[in-house]
């Protein structure tokens, strides 16, 4: 694409909690028309998501928290969601490991990576790294919750994943993220075995 963009300026517009550029650029259209074009980009940096699954139990490891974006756009229930977190200056793996002990209180020693993608490109840097894990009881070493000192309030849910499937047809689970690795689960944990 380096020959579709040109004359790339940023000028920041906040740097608090995240940083909000306004990107102007030159760009080339597909009949090599160009035009410049103004966006802005939303930069929190990357993240990882897991959805930790039992699989001798069918059941699924999620979080409940209050979400202030969803909130102030008409869903005033706290978001059930997979365990996330920001990257920080971790790869990608152990930032997972950390943020599953962190909010959901479960130590993983593997975690299987699913997929890395954009949630929301429009405006959004973030890249996602999505993760599973197969857990037991052997793997919990704390409550979970998240720390109070950072904001956080979370809950921890277990289910089956039948129901967390019911909850996304139900619109009961919204959280893109979390819709993601249910379906995807669905699709490699119930997958009829064919025998070679």
């Amino acid at each position: 694409m380096s020959d579709q963009v040109r004359n790339l300026a940023f000028h920041t517009l906040s740097d608090e909690w995240a940083t909000l550029n306004r990107v102007t650029f030159d760009y080339r259209r597909r009949d090599g028309a160009w035009e410049t074009q103004v966006r802005q980009t939303y930069d929190r940096g990357d993240g990882a998501v897991i959805l930790p699954h039992d699989p001798e139990r069918g059941t699924v490891l999620l979080t409940r928290q209050f979400r202030i974006p969803a909130y102030v756009t008409g869903h005033p229930e706290p978001l059930i969601e997979a365990a996330a977190g920001l990257l920080d200056a971790d790869d990608p793996e152990t930032a997972i490991k950390r943020e599953a002990e962190e909010e959901l209180g479960y130590r993983f020693s593997e975690v299987t990576p699913v997929f890395k993608v954009y949630m929301s490109p429009g405006s959004v840097t973030e890249q996602l790294s999505f993760f599973t894990a197969h857990y037991s009881a052997a793997d919990k070493v704390g409550a979970g919750g998240g720390h109070p000192e950072e904001g956080e309030d979370i809950e921890v849910l277990e289910v089956t994943l039948g129901e967390a499937m019911a909850m996304v047809k139900d619109g009961v689970i919204v959280d893109a993220k979390t819709i993601l690795l249910i379906q995807h689960l669905m699709l490699t944990e119930r997958a009829p075995r064919t025998s070679r």
